[in-house]
């Protein structure tokens, strides 16, 4: 039995040996295979959804997937992933960076090391027009939302007596409010944007100014993966030097664009 115990163990460490190698080598390994494997969403414009004409996944995540990926000199491939799934298909080693709307927050940074933060946006509502004027509207409401999501917890802590509805994602959850199955749906103002945009009775529904907390996105890498995380750092902040990023903003979310945002942030380090 005592060797039993012995040779578990034995087989325990090497696998967490092997997955620390796995992290600390991310850098070198994808220069070695010639591709950078990224997880992102396909069904979220603008930031990952499948291009009609071309039949690719193109949006602004995907853009600076495709910056890193040109600094590195390594072709892309991309990966669909959900806000449930994208973690563990980094954590197993089916991914290299996540890519995919992800807000840092203290609990995922005990899972993933991320990236400065590339995009900066709050969390709202979208809800039928003149329906909801402030938070207090929305309390004991149905509220759709995305499993796996910051948005999910925020939402039950800001509004504890509404029932939150948690679809596979946030399209699922559009059609639920188009259906009045939900009264609201719920998340960063940024992806509401993207998702009513594409709604095809979009006029009925509207955004309200209640926002119930800030939503700062980051790339995601394997913890202790330092060489990957400094470089992919690096990558992002000459980005911002150079006017590369501020350019990718405006191509998604300019003032010619459908889904206009204001860009309320710079890429800094530490941030």
């Amino acid at each position: 039995m005592k060797k039993l115990v012995t040779l578990f163990m034995v087989t325990v460490l090497a696998s967490m040996a092997a997955k620390t190698v796995l992290a600390a080598d991310t850098l070198a390994d994808v220069k070695k295979k010639g591709v950078l494997v990224a997880g992102v969403k396909d069904s979220l414009p603008p930031f990952g959804y499948v291009d009609e004409k071309t039949r690719t996944i193109v949006g602004y995540d995907i853009d600076f997937i495709n910056a890193i990926a040109k600094k590195l000199g390594v072709r892309v491939e991309l990966k669909p992933v959900t806000s449930a799934s994208r973690m563990p298909q980094l954590q197993e080693g089916h991914i290299d960076i996540i890519a995919a709307t992800m807000t840092k927050n203290p609990e995922r940074a005990k899972q993933v090391d991320f990236s400065h933060t590339y995009f900066f946006t709050g969390q709202k509502f979208i809800a039928k027009k003149g329906t909801v004027k402030s938070l207090k509207d929305l309390e004991g409401k149905k509220i759709g939302t995305a499993k796996g999501s910051t948005s999910e917890q925020n939402v039950k802590k800001a509004l504890p007596t509404a029932t939150v509805l948690s679809f596979d994602d946030y399209p699922q959850a559009l059609l639920a409010l188009e259906q009045g199955k939900v009264f609201a749906v719920t998340t960063d103002e940024a992806i509401l944007a993207g998702i009513l945009a594409k709604a095809p009775n979009k006029a009925r529904f509207e955004i309200p100014r209640v926002q119930i907390s800030d939503e700062p996105y980051g790339l995601g890498m394997r913890k202790g993966d330092k060489h990957f995380v400094d470089f992919v750092n690096k990558t992002i902040l000459d980005m911002e030097k150079s006017g590369e990023a501020a350019r990718i903003f405006n191509k998604w979310f300019g003032p010619t664009t459908q889904f206009h945002l204001h860009r309320n942030f710079k890429i800094t380090a530490g941030k």
